[in-house]
């Protein structure tokens, strides 16, 4: 893990804003997938809305490992969704990546989207995935490595983060763990 990306050594909360501006390089054969995290949120084992809060299964192992790692998950039988690991090994956190505006391969994005395109293409998690191709395959990639790897950013002078209480949970909705780059197209929903 590089220097700029120690910062996932610390708790998922701290991370998650932190995350916002740095982007994600997708290799797939010889075409390469840019995009830029718009929206985070943050999960931990004190967490109930966390897959860690039980403690470690087979399922939620990565989450115990090495932060800088991914953590890919299956949901509703039809949909991925990826985190990455932040803080202590042993210490069960991650951070969701929500959604993300593309930056380059846009067109590649939009033929593994079903020819989805403008916002409708990274505006949620599973979209991102999908877009990014990402599945069980990378769960617990080292993302300083390709075929995908986070490389660190920054938000531009006129933007600013938005923290609010994460969304789409039956638990922990309450907590104020989701950050976004305000008035970004490509956020969820506000």
């Amino acid at each position: 893990m590089s220097r700029e990306l120690d910062f996932l050594s610390g708790a998922a909360v701290d991370a998650a804003p932190q995350l916002l501006g740095c982007v994600l390089e997708r290799t797939i054969g010889d075409t390469l997938l840019r995009v830029r995290i718009v929206e985070t949120e943050a999960y931990d084992q004190t967490d109930i809305a966390s897959h860690s809060y039980n403690g470690q299964t087979p399922r939620t192992t990565v989450m115990f490992g090495e932060p800088g790692h991914l953590y890919v998950y299956f949901t509703y039988g039809m949909h991925y969704c990826c985190n990455i690991v932040t803080g202590p090994k042993g210490h069960g956190a991650a951070v969701l990546i929500r959604a993300v505006q593309p930056l380059s391969g846009e067109v590649d994005m939009q033929q593994l989207r079903g020819e989805k395109s403008g916002v409708e293409l990274t505006n949620g998690p599973a979209k991102t995935c999908q877009a990014l191709s990402i599945d069980r395959a990378l769960n617990g990639h080292d993302i300083s490595l390709s075929p995908l790897i986070l490389t660190p950013g920054s938000l531009a002078s006129h933007e600013s983060i938005i923290q609010t209480t994460r969304i789409g949970l039956s638990k922990g909705s309450d907590i104020p763990w989701r950050f976004y780059i305000k008035d970004n197209p490509y956020v969820s929903r506000e």
